[in-house]
This record gives structure tokens, C-alpha cells and sequence, in this order.
């Protein structure tokens, strides 16, 4: 199936000259980086003391930075990792499932005093998952990290912003100012830990610099306040932002700029672990700004590849293909919504 991009005016803030710099990757995917535990969904939570037998768990790379790039690498999009791992074997883990997925690992620096970040994941049937998170070297990671592994990119996407305790508004404002200002293009993604006292204190400062903010409901329901997708759009216009899309698991997607408001249907799958759909998700949104495909294509091509993560284990075991993406956008339907009125 061919896509046709249409206008300008109507696609995602398409990278400038249409090709990366012709010295680094076309995508650098900047955050955190772990090592996952995934444990087979639970029928329940076992009692105090109980031993409750299991089908093998699966140990995979996972957060935003690692799930994203691998997707993007699948897809034959060039792309770098930039992140830190411990100076141990699950460091090691991942940046060599990284490297075998086809991504450039030469972003990844190692922290010498603190572990690789880990993560248990406990899916239960019928309910939603439980996290165990270790930070572990991710506390390391620093805007300075993100300036010099996004330099030669022509798209940015900065993945768990929020959970990486070293990157800090005050510093990462100027960075992405810079990066901006030598045609880089940045999307912002978000992790807001359940504890974080004012996440939309350290989030506004960045939204007037980025290009595009990739929350799902909870979160932007964390930052807003709101708990209506269009009236979290709108505010997080207000704040600045170019445009947003906010993820609502099986009720789809809602995408949002200062001219209008689309709504995006779920594409419908057995659905098993819902880990990594986010960040595929990005990935099909990333894929459609490069090849300068239309607002509506790119949903549903993104729409398709975050549902195809959720049929079996892990952030991206089953991630479609882009032809088999490209089938399956065919039955998203996007329709236009109006947006609410934001406030200041």
C-alpha cells in the first residue's frame, strides 16, 4: 500500500531537508535504558508465602530509549542509543541486544559505581501490571549526556524524562534550545514516578522547545490534573507545546495542535502485556515524520505498531513488520473532535 504524503501544513513537523546529516544517524533515541524481568501474566498475586509455579520469565532490554530505537531499528530506520548502563553483565545484556537488534551502540557509556537500571514486571489477567524498579545507573544520565550523543541527528526523541533523576529542567532546557537551533527535531516522552511532587513544574519549561509530546492519559492526567484526554491536550497546548499526542491504552489516541483534534480507534488484537506499546507507538510516529507522511497515516501507522506489542510478552517480541504495519493502519479510522479550551 503506498502512502502520499500530503502538504506540508499537514504533516508532523517533517525533518527539515528530508535527509540526516550525512555523518550520524537519522534518529538518536536519548533516556533510560533496563534490564527487564518479565514475569508470564499472573492469574492472581500470590497470598503471603505462597509458591505459585510459572511458565518461563523473559529477561529483555527494555525503557524508552532501548524499546524505541530497537523498534526503529526494526523498521530500517538508523538510529542511535544514548543512555548508561552499570559496569556489569546486565549492562552488558543490553548493549549487546541492543547492537543485535541493529542499533548503534556507541552512545551507551558505563557507570563504574552504580548498577545497570532494572525492572520487574508482573502482569496480572485482567488487571494492570505492577512495576519493581531499580534506577540504578540511569541516575547517572545528564543533559550534557543528551547534547553530545544527539549532536549529528536529525531527530531526537528523549525517552522516561521525569525518572532520570540527573536530568533536570534547568539544564536540559538550554541543551534542547541549542539542539534546536542546528535543525534537530525533538520529541518528548514521560515517565511520572508515582511519588514526583510537581512533574508539571519540570515539564512546562520544555514544552515550548520541543517539536512534538508523547504522554499517555495517566500521565498527562499527573501533569494537568485533568482527566479528559481533549481538556489534557488543551492545557498542554497552553503550556506551549507544538503538538501532542496522548496514548489511552484501549481506547486509542488523541492527537492535538493550536488548529484541531483527532481522534485515533484502537486496532483491535488478543491482547497479553501491554509493556513497550508506548514506545512503538513513537516509533510509528518517528517513522512517519521522516518519510513526511500525512497526520493521519502516521497515527494509524503508529496506532498499529504500538497494538502489535501487546499480543505476547515483552516491550517488543511482536512488534508487526512495517509491511505488516503498513496492512494493518488500513483498519484505524482517525476523525476529526473539538478540542476544549486550555487555560495559562
Amino acid at each position: 500500500m503506498a502512502l502520499t504524503p500530503v502538504p506540508t501544513e499537514s504533516t508532523l513537523s517533517a525533518v527539515p531537508s528530508g535527509e540526516p546529516p550525512a555523518s550520524g544517524p537519522e534518529v538518536v533515541c536519548a533516556g533510560i535504558l533496563v534490564s527487564d524481568l518479565f514475569v508470564p501474566v499472573l492469574d492472581r498475586i500470590p497470598r503471603p508465602g505462597e509458591l505459585i509455579e510459572i511458565a518461563p520469565p523473559l529477561y529483555q532490554s527494555g525503557g524508552c530509549a532501548a524499546n524505541t530505537s530497537i523498534d526503529l531499528a526494526s523498521l530500517g530506520i538508523a538510529v542511535r542509543v544514548s543512555g548508561r548502563v552499570g559496569d556489569d553483565a546486565l549492562g552488558q545484556q543490553v548493549i549487546d541486544e541492543l547492537a543485535a537488534g541493529g542499533v548503534d551502540v556507541s552512545g551507551v557509556t558505563r557507570s563504574p559505581d552504580a548498577p545497570t537500571s532494572q525492572t520487574v514486571v508482573l502482569p496480572v489477567a485482567g488487571d494492570d501490571r505492577r512495576f519493581l524498579h531499580c534506577i540504578g545507573a540511569n541516575a547517572d544520565y545528564s543533559a550534557s549526556d543528551v547534547e553530545m550523543g544527539a549532536a549529528d541527528a536529525a531527530l531526537l526523541v528523549i525517552g522516561g524524562y521525569l525518572v532520570l533523576p540527573g536530568l533536570r529542567p534547568e539544564d536540559l532546557e538550554p541543551v534542547i534550545r541549542r539542539l534546536r537551533t542546528r535543525g534537530v527535531r525533538i520529541l518528548l516522552d514521560v515517565v511520572v514516578p508515582h511519588d514526583a511532587p510537581d512533574p508539571a513544574q519540570a515539564i512546562r519549561p520544555l514544552l515550548p522547545h520541543v517539536d512534538g509530546f508523547l504522554p499517555n492519559q495517566d500521565e498527562a492526567t499527573a501533569l494537568t490534573g485533568r482527566t479528559d484526554p481533549r481538556d489534557q491536550a488543551a492545557q498542554l497546548l497552553a503550556w506551549g507545546c507544538t503538538w501532542v499526542v496522548i496514548t489511552c491504552g484501549g481506547n486509542g489516541a488523541l492527537f492535538a495542535d493550536r488548529d484541531r483534534a483527532l481522534d485515533v480507534t484502537p486496532l483491535e488484537v488478543d491482547f497479553v502485556d501491554g509493556s513497550g506499546a508506548g514506545d512503538a507507538f513513537t516509533a510509528g510516529i518517528v517513522a512517519g515524520m521522516l518519510r513526511g507522511w500525512a497526520i493521519e497515516d502516521t497515527l494509524r501507522y503508529a496506532s498499529a505498531l504500538g497494538a502489535s506489542v501487546c499480543r505476547g510478552l515483552g516491550c517488543h517480541s511482536t512488534m508487526f513488520s512495517d509491511d505488516e504495519a503498513r496492512a494493518a493502519m488500513t483498519g484505524i479510522a482517525v476523525r476529526e473532535i473539538p478540542l476544549t479550551a486550555g487555560s495559562a
